[in-house]
């Protein structure tokens, strides 16, 4: 996933916050899931994306693909880290873990749920709990438990 195309949805969405502070998104493939840094607050959310094979001229969509966002607000400064967790084939050997490609449209959902959680946590607005969900891919064969990162980090919706 283009970090470029992250960025400027997120920067187009954050203009909603707090005027004055500034905030800046990072990938992170450190972040730990349930393990934010003291300070930080975690968001987990789910999208939908497609993966490709790097061994195989396999392509697959998935409906559980986790996204985890650690953030904080430091002297009018904020951050938001973020991993998206991967997949692997199911048809190749030893396949390694494979990078999802999000949709605009669900990147620009991603953004929109993020600013909201932001301010909930970070700003302590009473916002509610209705957050918009991605925009779902037909899916023809089951989730893989032993094939998903999630999953693997217990964090996946599907568990």
């Amino acid at each position: 996933m283009e970090l470029a195309v992250l960025t400027s949805i997120f920067q187009d969405k954050a203009q909603d916050l707090e005027q004055g502070d500034t905030w800046r998104l990072e990938f992170d493939g450190n972040i730990v899931p349930n393990d934010p840094n003291p300070g930080w607050v975690e968001y987990i959310r789910n999208t939908s994306a497609w993966f490709h094979c790097s061994m195989c001229p396999r392509g697959w969509p998935s409906n559980r693909v986790m996204v985890v966002f650690h953030m904080r607000l430091v002297d009018r400064q904020g951050t938001v880290k973020v991993r998206v967790l991967r997949q692997n084939c199911k048809n190749c050997d030893d396949a390694p873990m494979e990078d999802a490609t999000i949709t605009p449209e669900n990147i620009a959902i991603l953004m929109e749920n993020l600013v909201k959680k932001i301010r909930i946590k970070c700003y302590h607005e009473n916002l509610g709990q209705q957050f918009r969900p991605p925009m779902d891919f037909e899916v023809k064969s089951p989730h893989e438990p032993e094939h998903c990162e999630g999953c693997l980090k217990g964090i996946c919706t599907r568990n």
